[in-house]
């Protein structure tokens, strides 16, 4: 409850890089309670705590996002609003991300093992089943993760339509994921510096390898969430008997589309992009 006075989804939205701090913050207090009430299962409950901190907040930008739908008739000024709006869930996201990579790196390794179990399950599951191949098959690699990443679009749609903000679940899930393999990656080679340059070398490659590709993505879940979100929001208002529902339609189309492009361009950035600098 403490938590939920802290901010306004107004507010918010007027400077979006505010969420970073929010979402460090609720980060970081969920895996201190998790790891301090429930350390068997610190992975999950993690995660958990996070969810619930945060869907008060999504859920008001995404009704504060419905409203501005039936009183905004240019296409170019609503998209300039919602834009507000996906920067703020971006910055969350990425807020999360920090706050799980920097207990990932800096903790005890007793305690990663225990408090990131589920997610490194996950990313041996997903390794251990990615295809290898030149130039030719990369093609392949690409139709397979551009299929994945609508998959994932297609649930954060649901879980946002039928939840409200139930697509933060799928989110903070990817970012306590994409924390622990950019953690990883670090810690790890860390081992091997030996200096300051060394040092640097190493996280920007470990940023660079999964935030490349991973930021377009997040972006488009958030996109389509948020276009979910809010016809799921009409409908609960009974909103879909009034003739400015059909603004809500053809905005959430427009986000829709957007979001495809811009997955389809995380995918080539992934498949091509990435492995030439990294």
């Amino acid at each position: 409850m403490v938590l939920e006075l802290l901010v306004n989804p107004k507010k918010v939205t007027g400077k979006p890089w505010e969420m970073f701090f929010l979402g460090a913050i609720y980060s970081f207090v969920a895996a201190f309670l998790a790891l301090w009430i429930f350390k068997n299962y610190v992975s999950i409950v993690m995660i958990t705590l996070t969810i619930i901190a945060s869907v008060p907040l999504m859920s008001g930008i995404i009704n504060q996002e419905e409203e501005k739908d039936r009183s905004i008739k240019r296409e170019k000024s609503l998209l300039k609003e919602h834009s507000k709006a996906i920067r703020a869930f971006v910055y969350l996201f990425l807020g999360f991300t920090f706050t799980f990579t920097m207990l990932y790196i800096f903790m005890p390794s007793a305690i990663v093992e225990k408090m990131f179990s589920a997610q490194l399950e996950t990313i041996i599951t997903v390794q251990s089943g990615s295809p290898t191949g030149e130039f030719i098959g990369s093609f392949g690699i690409f139709s397979q993760i551009l299929m994945n990443n609508l998959k994932i679009l297609l649930f954060c749609m649901a879980f946002s339509f039928f939840y409200g903000a139930g697509a933060i679940f799928i989110l903070t899930w990817n970012a306590s994921v994409m924390a622990t393999a950019i953690g990883s990656f670090i810690r790890n080679n860390l081992f091997y510096a030996h200096g300051i340059f060394d040092y640097f070398q190493v996280t920007m490659f470990g940023l660079l390898q999964y935030l490349l590709h991973g930021i377009p993505e997040i972006v488009a879940y958030f996109i389509g969430a948020l276009a979910s979100g809010m016809v799921s929001f009409a409908l609960v208002k009974h909103e879909y008997m009034d003739p400015k529902f059909q603004n809500v339609v053809k905005d959430v189309s427009i986000l829709i589309g957007i979001a495809v492009v811009i997955l389809i361009a995380a995918a080539l950035i992934e498949v091509f992009l990435t492995p030439l600098i990294i």
